[in-house]
């Protein structure tokens, strides 16, 4: 049981599965070469389709590490040193001491967000630990004494909980924060970062897991100096008293314009509610920081226009626009494929249709006469019946006669 094993449940048709092994081979000598100890090893979940329930496999392929009792869930890209860093963060334990100043230093350099619990034994180190064993999956957590911190880190009182991020620090406070685990998850991100569906992924989970609404501004090649742009969310980091936005920015529109399901120019200014998948967007081009503190402003106060959202229609929409996004990305990527895949079941069923539309049916007369007779009353028909038989007698006697005006030629000799 001390042994930890990261491993991997696939399925043998699944096409990521297949992509992400040459990289779990590179995992595997990684960790190996490193003297981890990890053991890398894979599943077919197919297979052993007990074992992946036992463990919550639902998708492929999914990555987990087993630890002891505990199992902890892979979410993060799918590189090579994303998963090494993953396993040896994991791997070890989810509080890491810092002795030093020279060390506290060293890991402020390493981590752009740095948690660490300042203080002696207390119930607020218990749930420091507890959210440590529960969030390591996502950052690093540290422990100190007051004499390693940085001599301009100045706490109010003992024990604390302290982030340092975007150049400052910020201290946990129970009552205002409530659980330090929905604080943790919050507060894990930097002020303003790169943008991408992996970490907006994140965010969204984020929004679901906390109270309130967690707005993150994006911003797809932004020309105003970065400088700026982090001033402006030391500033609103201030005035929010819970933070609730989150800065970034994409390069280039693809990602958003399909989030959107719409057509997003460059540069612009989006801003997007994860929680109910609303977004806003400015009424003019942003040029200026005054025009952004001012479009902000207008989505907190509820002034602003909000588009998209999670309802019923939008839902509807969504569908459709993943289903033509699929078949426009088969066409473009193989027109010939695409018209195979699309142009038989379209041909065989054109087929059908013809064959059904141009059919005879053999009793067709009669389906034709039945609806004449239909609602004639009792003496229509007799009248009807007397008239076919007049008919009859009257070509009767004319028929006999040309019987008996053509004569056999033997006849014609007697006579």
């Amino acid at each position: 049981n001390s042994i930890v094993w990261m491993l991997k449940f696939y399925a043998p048709w699944c096409g990521y599965c297949k992509k992400l092994e040459p990289i779990w081979h590179e995992v595997g000598a990684e960790l190996k070469s490193s003297g981890s100890p990890v053991r890398v090893g894979k599943m077919d979940a197919t297979a052993y389709s007990g074992m992946a329930s036992e463990f919550g496999v639902r998708g492929y392929p999914t990555i987990k590490l087993l630890k002891g009792d505990l199992a902890y869930n892979y979410k993060g890209p799918r590189t090579k040193d994303d998963i090494v860093e993953f396993a040896n963060r994991v791997a070890g334990p989810a509080v890491r001491a810092l002795p030093s100043k020279q060390m506290f230093e060293h890991m402020m350099k390493r981590h752009d967000v740095l948690f660490v619990y300042v203080g002696g034994d207390s119930p607020l180190k218990e749930k420091y630990n507890d959210a440590a064993s529960e969030l390591i999956v996502y950052t690093y957590f540290f422990s100190a004494s007051e004499e390693a911190l940085p001599e301009s880190v100045s706490l109010p009182e003992l024990p604390a909980v302290v982030v340092f991020k975007d150049g400052g620090y910020f201290t946990y406070d129970e009552y205002e924060d409530s659980s330090l685990s929905l604080w943790v998850n919050k507060e894990r991100f930097q002020g303003y970062l790169q943008i991408d569906g992996f970490t907006l992924y994140e965010l969204g989970e984020t929004g679901g897991v906390c109270s309130f609404s967690i707005y993150n501004v994006f911003i797809p090649e932004f020309h105003f100096p970065l400088h700026i742009v982090f001033t402006l969310v030391r500033v609103y980091n201030r005035i929010l008293s819970k933070r609730d936005f989150q800065f970034g920015h994409m390069d280039g529109n693809d990602y958003i314009n399909s989030l959107i399901m719409g057509e997003v120019t460059v540069p612009s200014v989006i801003i997007l509610n994860t929680s109910n998948e609303q977004y806003f967007l400015p009424s003019e081009p942003i040029e200026s920081m005054e025009q952004l503190v001012q479009f902000i402003s207008s989505v907190l106060n509820g002034s602003a226009q909000a588009y998209g959202g999670d309802g019923i229609i939008q839902r509807i929409k969504r569908v459709a626009f993943d289903a033509r996004s699929t078949i426009m990305s088969v066409f473009r990527s193989s027109p010939l494929l695409g018209c195979f895949l699309f142009g038989l079941p379209l041909g065989v069923i054109s087929l059908m249709c013809y064959g059904i539309c141009t059919a005879e049916s053999d009793d067709g007369s009669d389906d034709i006469d039945a609806p004449k007779r239909e609602g004639l009353t009792d003496e229509e028909e007799e009248e009807e019946e007397e008239e076919r038989q007049r008919a009859a007698a009257l070509e009767g006697p004319e028929e006999e006669d040309e019987d008996v005006g053509e004569k056999d030629p033997e006849e014609k000799k007697t006579d």
